[in-house]
């Protein structure tokens, strides 16, 4: 935490950070209450951080685990952007954008719950634009993959035939996600909110696509786990 905030600080921008889970509520508050101290508003939120535990099949799941993955990926946004609305959102605007993934439609070995998580991350989404609106916009940003530590069990040491079968010819860098965030929550796109902005360098349209295996990411997943 404190590496990325003095990254930012050594790109001009003026970042604060707060150590801590979403899973925790508390934290959440915690945050709210640390960005308004700060900048006395909170205009924008966005709710990026998930977990893809646990991985494999679902008959195989523990419970436990499985509750977990829900407490991140779907509750933790909700709380977070509850707490913007009391705190903020409610009386002045603003901008949420939660990021999805591109799975969330479909699905894949050993990311059911991953995938199912996602999928209630979308529709909340959705529900939250339907109730917030007009003052605060809410969309979501689906990513194909990304070269993220979370992904890395699928892109590294395979980086080429992945790509190869995407049309642009190369798989997602943080910063695509990130413009594509920029993005939603600017004025140019204020008249967009409940829809869900798919940045995947093509991804589903890879069958069609004349080199690479429009496979390769799905073999990965199959034969692979994370931090292998």
């Amino acid at each position: 935490m404190r590496e990325t905030v003095a990254a930012l600080r050594s790109q001009g921008a003026d970042a604060i950070g707060v150590a801590g889970s979403v899973a925790d509520p508390a934290h959440l508050w915690e945050v709210t209450e640390a960005t308004l101290a700060a900048y006395g508003r909170v205009d924008i939120v966005v709710n990026n951080a998930a977990t893809n535990q646990p991985y494999g099949p679902l008959m195989d799941a523990d419970p436990d685990a499985w509750r977990t993955a829900f407490t991140v990926n779907v509750e933790a946004p909700l709380r977070l952007v509850q707490c913007a609305w009391r705190a903020w959102m409610s009386q002045h605007g603003g901008a949420v954008v939660n990021v999805c993934t591109e799975g969330a439609t479909h699905v894949g070995p050993h990311v059911g719950a991953y995938g199912t998580s996602k999928a209630a991350l979308l529709h909340l989404t959705a529900q939250l634009a339907g109730e917030l609106g007009p003052s605060v916009r809410v969309n979501s940003v689906s990513p194909g993959l990304v070269r993220t530590e979370m992904a890395r069990f699928v892109w590294e040491r395979a980086e080429e035939a992945v790509a190869g079968g995407l049309p642009t010819g190369r798989i997602g860098e943080p910063e695509d996600i990130a413009r594509a965030v920029r993005w939603l929550v600017s004025d140019e796109a204020s008249w967009i909110t409940g829809t869900d902005l798919l940045v995947d360098g093509g991804t589903r349209v890879r069958a069609a696509s004349p080199t690479g295996d429009a496979h390769a990411v799905q073999d990965r997943l199959r034969h692979h786990l994370p931090g292998a």
